[in-house]
């Protein structure tokens, strides 16, 4: 079973060396579209999250919409347990897999084999896992013998194809996304977006920030709207 609760759950920031009103706050204010506030004696804070209350459960295909800044992300960071409640409480279950940073680790003095160890170690493989995927996730690559190279020397487009190759060959309970992932040119984003598919379809909850109204039409049943880190509607 898999299953996501949120209770009352707040995710604030503290702000330190914040001095007085001025534009910058408004300015910052606008731009994280959370809350900021403060009391004496205590440092500044963005509350990002305010008193969230949901629940998603098995089988659910969840779009998280909002404008810039209104949280969404910090959500799904929430969720993968990169950032932990200020206030309330959060139960999570099942194994979670996140698509929101898939460069995250990514050492470019490595070469991309040994990187295919450090990312696989970060999502919490363990070394003999790492090395029963490591030559299929190469060959999803098809970076060939660029794999033994540092991936300093490698374009972007290849650097991409790597960490989605890594990133693809993880089976999650939960796939938490920001943004549908677009990798490679034309050949290889086909591929990849089958890969996708695939995982959407084994994982039983998906969790999705998007601006996109059809890809929300497409796949999910659930829509969730933040506005300044407040559900708005649901």
């Amino acid at each position: 079973m898999a299953k996501i609760i949120l209770k009352n759950m707040s995710v604030s920031f503290p702000i330190f060396s914040w001095h007085g009103r001025s534009i910058k706050h408004e300015i910052i204010s606008y731009a994280v579209g959370g809350m900021i506030g403060s009391q004496q004696n205590r440092p500044t804070s963005v509350d990002a999250l305010s008193n969230i209350n949901l629940e998603i459960n098995n089988g659910d295909r969840v779009a998280i919409i909002g404008h810039n800044g209104s949280g969404k992300t910090t959500l799904l960071r929430t969720i993968s347990k990169i950032y932990y409640p200020t206030l309330g409480e959060i139960e999570v279950y099942g194994k979670v897999h996140s698509l929101i940073d898939i460069m995250l680790g990514v050492d470019y003095e490595s070469t991309g084999r040994e990187n295919i160890y450090l990312r696989g170690l970060l999502m919490g493989l363990s070394k003999k896992e790492i090395a029963s995927y490591e030559e299929e996730i190469i060959d999803f690559s098809e970076l060939d013998e660029f794999i033994n190279l540092p991936m300093r020397m490698y374009s972007s487009g290849m650097a991409m194809r790597l960490a989605f190759a890594i990133a693809a060959v993880v089976e999650s309970d939960i796939l938490l996304m920001d943004e549908w992932l677009s990798v490679g040119d034309q050949d290889f984003r086909s591929k990849a977006q089958e890969k996708l598919k695939k995982m959407i379809s084994r994982s039983k909850i998906l969790v999705i920030a998007t601006h996109d109204t059809a890809l929300v039409d497409s796949i999910c049943n659930r829509v969730i709207c933040l506005e300044h880190g407040r559900i708005n509607s649901i």
